[in-house]
C-alpha cells in the first residue's frame, strides 16, 4: 500500500480464511527523498516521465517485496499491490495508480494483483473507497470504520455497506508541518498549541463538496485545486493554520457521525496517533465510542484489507461495491499479472 501522505511502502503478509486474517510480519519502508519529490509532483511530468516512473516504482516495489520476503525467511503465494495514485478524476472516467504489477512479477516470480480501481470507475463508480468490503467481513464488529490517511475516509452500514472520502486529512496537515521542518505533527502537538481562525474555518466548512452526496471521492487534484489556494490565501502563523485544519478534519468528520447515529467507531491510520485530533473529535462526539486500536491495525489495516482484496480476485469473488463506489454493478476489480515461468521460487 502506498498512500497520498507519502509516508512510505506498508507491506504486511497476512494469512487468510473463512475465519478472517492474521498478520504474519508487517513493516513500512519509508520513501527516499528522491521517490518523495519523485511521487509528489509527477502529474506535471510528461508522459515519458510518467511512464518511466510507473515502470521503475513497480520494479522498486517488487525488490522491496522480495528483500521484505527474504529477510523474514518467508514465503508468499500472491501479492496484491495498490500502487501509487496519481490522477484521480472518475467524473472523466480516470484514476491511475503507479507501480506496475508486470514489473513487481518479474522481480517477485509471483502472482500480482493490481489496478484495483479502474473497473469500477470504467462501470461508472468512484473507484473509491475500496476498503469498506473488508470493513464489512473483518471489522464489522463496529458500526463504522474511518481511516485517517492522506485522505479521511470513512464506511458505515445504512441497509447496504456505504462510504465515502470525507475531506484532506494527513494531506494536509503533513504539507502544514513541512513549513516547520516536520514530515508530520507528532501527536497533534503544534496545532495544540494554536489558535483557532473562525473565519477560515467558515471558508473551509464551504467548499462546495461538503454538500455533494455519496458516493463521492478525493484525489490530490482537488487538494490542489480547491483546498490548498484556501489555506495558501492566509498569512496566519502555521500553528493556527494547524489548529484550525485540524478542527475542520474533526468537524466534517463529527458531522457525518452525527448525520448517521454512529454509536461505535474503529479509527485507523497514521492520524489515528494524532492525539489533538483524536481529541478534538471525541468532544464533538461525546455520543460515539471511539476505538483506536493496537499499533499493527492503525498502521496496517488499508495493507491488511488490500491482502484481503487480491484473495478475492484470485477467487473470483466480488471485491468491490456499487453501493460504495455508485458503479452499475458490484465487480471483481483488479488485473492479474502472470508468472514468465513455472518456478515461483525468489531469484
Amino acid at each position: 500500500m502506498s498512500g497520498t501522505s507519502l509516508d512510505g511502502i506498508d507491506l504486511a503478509l497476512c494469512d487468510l480464511d473463512a475465519d478472517g486474517y492474521r498478520v504474519v510480519a508487517a513493516e513500512t519502508l519509508p520513501y527516499s527523498a528522491e521517490w518523495r519529490q519523485r511521487l509528489s509532483t509527477l502529474e506535471h511530468a510528461s508522459a515519458y516521465e510518467y511512464a518511466l516512473a510507473n515502470v521503475e516504482l513497480g520494479h522498486y516495489m517488487g525488490k522491496t517485496i522480495k528483500t521484505f520476503l527474504q529477510r523474514n525467511n518467508l514465503t508468499a503465494e500472491a501479492i496484491a499491490s495498490h500502487g501509487h495514485t496519481i490522477f484521480h478524476q472518475p467524473h472523466l472516467g480516470l484514476t491511475t495508480q503507479i507501480g506496475d504489477g508486470d514489473a513487481i512479477a518479474a522481480e517477485t516470480r509471483l502472482p500480482v494483483v493490481s489496478n484495483f480501481r479502474t473497473l469500477d470507475v470504467a462501470l461508472g463508480g468512484q473507484g473509491a473507497p475500496l476498503v469498506p468490503i473488508g470493513d464489512e467481513l473483518l471489522f464489522g464488529q463496529y458500526d463504522a470504520c474511518l481511516n485517517l490517511g492522506g485522505i479521511a475516509n470513512i464506511s458505515y452500514r445504512n441497509g447496504s455497506r456505504i462510504a465515502f472520502d470525507i475531506c484532506p486529512c494527513n494531506m494536509a496537515l503533513n504539507a502544514l508541518a513541512a513549513r516547520l521542518g516536520l514530515d508530520y505533527d507528532p501527536d497533534g502537538s503544534n496545532a495544540r498549541g494554536g489558535h483557532l481562525c473562525d473565519a477560515l474555518l467558515f471558508r473551509l466548512n464551504a467548499l462546495p463538496y461538503y454538500s455533494q452526496q455519496p458516493p463521492k471521492s478525493l484525489g490530490k487534484e482537488w487538494y490542489v485545486g480547491e483546498f490548498r489556494p484556501v489555506i495558501e490565501s492566509s498569512d496566519m502563523p502555521v500553528y493556527d493554520l494547524l489548529c484550525t485544519v485540524t478542527h475542520h478534519i474533526a468537524g466534517q468528520i463529527a458531522r457525518v457521525l452525527q448525520g448517521q447515529g454512529i454509536g461505535t467507531l474503529l479509527v485507523t491510520g497514521g492520524g489515528a496517533f494524532n492525539g489533538y485530533l483524536i481529541d478534538s473529535l471525541r468532544d464533538m462526539v461525546p455520543q460515539t465510542t471511539i476505538t483506536v486500536p493496537d499499533a499493527l491495525t492503525v498502521n496496517y489495516k488499508e495493507a491488511i484489507i488490500f491482502a484481503l482484496l487480491g484473495y478475492l480476485r484470485l477467487n473470483g469473488k466480488v471485491n468491490t461495491l456499487a453501493s460504495v463506489t455508485g458503479a452499475r454493478c458490484d465487480s471483481i476489480g483488479g488485473t492479474l499479472s502472470g508468472l514468465i515461468s513455472s518456478n515461483n521460487n525468489l531469484q
